[in-house]
């Protein structure tokens, strides 16, 4: 197991060297942060003294350095449109990030998982078809539609609920919190599910797919001609069973919740990291593009080695194969 780990942190590692190296090239090859900071009016010694200040005289390979050593502790350098640390913008915006992810996480695999297993051992009943025919919903429609509609429906002609914004919020330290508020809670709900309906609706068919195999299984019918009931079945071998692909598709699925909420935040003027990404992208502000690029890359690996550690964890097969390498 140490051994696996020592590897996944390896791997881990030369990753995120590879998102520094992309995360750099935006500032070299994506526009001129000099004049993006002076304007095309300033002088020449003007602009040469910010190249100086900035490093930007100093060899790639120095550049480099210099960038991914600020990057390991936080430090992205300055907005240009901004004027402030990207590091405090971050931190500002992260906060309605995480929730909108977290509340969409719980959405997704909650709903999901369960409605995967009622629909796999409730097969042949109608309440499990028409489950299936509405989770095409969730995977054909892009989720701006999803979320307009949904904006339509339950803000606009019901009235339930708020179309944009985080509601009312309570500091905790730097941290801000919009779940401990009646109108944060009403204004999570439709950007959560907007951004976990297609990841509950792959996690279902998923599910089911699983558990439909499973329970197909030979072991599975000696365990019915031994006379254990069906709950037993179901859940101590069909859903373990079932669970070990399903892990690894959830933990890809929740770091893509962190790399699309860019839509949902857009649609619903949510404050968040993504919505601050897609404003950075029209002013061509550089470093927190190449911040939000350096973050979501660290997501998606740590998921990783953490499904990829939870997977060995619960297969006794791979931890046989790990214990003999």
């Amino acid at each position: 197991m140490a051994g696996h780990l020592l590897r996944r942190l390896i791997q881990a590692a030369a990753v995120m060297v590879l998102a520094a190296l992309v995360s750099f090239l935006l500032f070299n090859y994506v526009g001129d942060p000099v004049s993006s900071m002076l304007g095309q009016e300033a002088s020449r010694e003007n602009r040469e003294e910010l190249r100086e200040r900035l490093g930007l005289n100093d060899s790639f390979v120095v550049q480099f350095a210099r960038f991914a050593g600020h990057a390991v502790q936080g430090d992205f350098g300055i907005s240009y449109r901004l004027q402030r640390p990207v590091a405090e913008l971050i931190a500002e915006r992260l906060p309605a990030t995480v929730e909108l992810v977290l509340a969409s996480a719980l959405f997704a695999v909650s709903l999901g998982v369960g409605l995967g297993i009622f629909t796999a051992i409730r097969r042949d009943t109608w309440i499990s078809r028409a489950v299936l025919a509405v989770s095409l919903v969730g995977v054909s429609l892009p989720t701006f539609v999803i979320g307009i509609g949904l904006i339509y429906l339950f803000a606009v002609t019901l009235g339930w609920l708020p179309s944009f914004g985080r509601g009312d919020v309570v500091h905790i330290g730097w941290w801000t919190t919009s779940f401990l508020t009646s109108s944060g809670l009403k204004a999570v709900i439709l950007p959560a599910v907007t951004l976990g309906l297609f990841q509950m609706t792959f996690i279902l068919r998923l599910v089911r797919a699983e558990m439909l195999e499973v329970l197909g299984a030979d072991y599975i019918r000696t365990a019915r001609a031994m006379g254990l009931t069906e709950r037993m079945i179901n859940t101590k071998y069909a859903l373990r069973n079932a669970a070990l692909p399903v892990i690894t598709i959830i933990g890809l699925k929740l770091g893509e919740l962190i790399a699309f909420s860019i839509v949902t935040e857009t649609v619903f003027q949510w404050p968040g990291m993504g919505l601050l990404f897609i404003q950075a992208v029209s002013f061509a502000d550089i470093p927190i593009m190449a911040a939000y690029l350096f973050m979501v890359a660290f997501v998606f690996v740590a998921i990783n080695v953490l499904v990829d550690l939870l997977y060995v964890a619960l297969d006794p097969r791979l931890r046989g194969q790990e214990t003999a390498a």
